[in-house]
C-alpha cells in the first residue's frame, strides 16, 4: 500500500518534506497546496502538481495524510483545526506554552469527523519530548534539562519576521556552556530559563522602519524572547544571504538523577543537525506513516508523540523489528 501525501505550505519545511518523501518507498507525494500563485512555485519533482490552498478540499479523496508546513505563530493555530476536520494531518506546532489549547482545538475538529491528527511533531517538541518522558520515567528522582543549539530556530526566526518593519531575519539559540557542564556533572543545579540559553537575532529592516521599535517588539515578545537575554543585530540583505543561509541546529536532553544509595545516573540524548528543516521534515514524514495506520484502525482525534508506539513509525513489520532492532 502506498500512502498518498499532500503538503500544505511550501517553504523550507515543505521542501524538506518533499525531499523526505522521496526517501520513503511506501509514500507518494500527490500534491502541494500554497497560498502563492501555483505557477510561481517550483518543486524538486516537477511532475507533482501544485494547487491553490483555497482549493484543497477538492482533493480530500486523493490524500491519505496532509502534512502542514506553516508557521506556529500565525498559520497553524488557524490551519490545524480547519484542515484536521477534513484530512488526517501532521504538524510541527512548537509554541510549547500553547500546545494544550492547540491540542484541544485540533481534537475538537478531527475526532467528530473520523480524522487522525498528530500535532507538535519534530525534534522539539517531538523526539526531545519523548526523551524527557523516558528520563523522568526511568530516573524517578532527579531533574530534566533541555538545551538547544547553537542553531537556527525556524519557529523563532519566523516570529521575528512577523514583526512590523522586519524585511528578513534569522534567530540563533545558544546554550550556556557553564550551565551544560554543571548539569553533566550530576550536581542537579537549579537553573532559570535565562541562565540556560541566550538568543541572538540578525535582522534586515524594511526601508524607513524604526530600529529601536523593532528591537523592543522582539525582546519583549512573550513565549519567544521575553524570558531570555536577547541580542538584536541589524544587518544588510547581502549579509543575511551570505552569512545566514544555512540552517544548522541541534541540542540535547539530559536527565540527571540518583538511584539506590545515592548513585548518580545521567541519561543524555543529543542531535547535531546540518539542516534543521530537513531533519524536522524527516520526523514529520515518519509520523505521517503512523497517522495513516492509526486512522486505518479507527483511532481518531488529536494525538501527540507520547501516544504513538515506535513501531508505527517504521515501514518494517513488527516481526522484522523484533529480529533486526530489538
Amino acid at each position: 500500500m502506498t500512502i498518498r501525501i499532500g503538503i500544505a505550505g511550501y517553504g523550507n519545511l515543505g521542501r524538506g518534506v518533499e525531499s523526505a518523501i522521496g526517501q520513503n518507498k511506501d509514500m507518494k507525494l500527490v500534491g502541494v497546496f500554497t497560498r502563492r500563485n501555483p505557477e510561481d512555485v517550483t518543486l524538486l519533482n516537477k511532475d507533482v502538481p501544485v494547487y491553490k490552498m483555497d482549493d484543497i478540499q477538492n482533493y480530500k479523496e486523493d490524500i491519505d495524510v496532509l502534512i502542514l508546513c506553516g508557521g506556529s505563530k500565525n498559520d497553524l493555530p488557524e490551519q490545524g483545526p480547519a484542515l484536521s476536520a477534513h484530512f488526517n494531518t501532521i504538524d510541527s506546532f512548537d509554541t510549547h506554552a500553547k500546545i494544550p489549547e492547540y491540542f484541544e482545538a485540533v481534537d475538537a475538529a478531527a475526532k467528530p469527523n473520523g480524522k487522525t491528527a498528530i500535532i507538535s511533531v519534530g525534534w522539539d517538541p517531538g523526539l526531545f519530548s519523548i526523551n524527557r518522558l523516558y528520563g523522568e520515567a526511568v530516573l524517578a528522582e532527579g531533574a530534566t534539562y533541555t538545551f538547544w543549539g547553537k542553531g537556527l530556530s525556524q519557529g523563532h526566526s519566523d516570529a521575528v519576521r512577523r514583526v512590523g518593519g522586519v524585511k528578513g531575519a534569522v534567530q540563533y539559540t545558544i546554550p550556556n556552556t557553564e550551565a551544560v557542564d554543571r548539569v553533566r556533572s550530576g550536581s542537579l543545579p537549579e537553573l532559570t530559563t535565562r541562565e540556560k540559553h541566550t538568543r541572538e537575532c540578525y535582522v534586515v529592516l524594511e526601508e524607513g522602519a524604526n530600529a529601536e521599535q523593532v528591537k523592543e517588539a522582539i525582546v519583549t515578545m512573550p513565549d519567544y524572547f521575553a524570558d531570555y537575554d536577547t541580542t538584536v543585530n541589524f544587518i544588510s540583505e547581502e549579509e543575511l544571504a551570505r552569512d545566514h543561509s544555512a540552517m544548522p541546529h541541534g541540542g540535547f536532553v539530559i536527565r540527571s538523577g540518583k538511584t539506590g544509595e545515592g548513585n548518580a545516573q545521567v541519561m543524555e540524548y543529543s542531535l547535531k543537525l546540518d539542516s534543521n528543516p530537513e531533519f524536522t521534515s524527516s520526523v514529520l514524514v515518519a509520523y505521517a506513516r503512523a497517522a495513516y495506520r492509526l486512522n486505518q484502525n479507527g483511532d481518531v482525534g488529536a494525538k501527540t508523540v507520547f501516544d504513538i508506539a515506535p513501531g508505527l513509525l517504521s515501514p518494517k513489520s513488527a516481526a522484522d523489528l523484533r529480529k533486526e532492532l530489538l
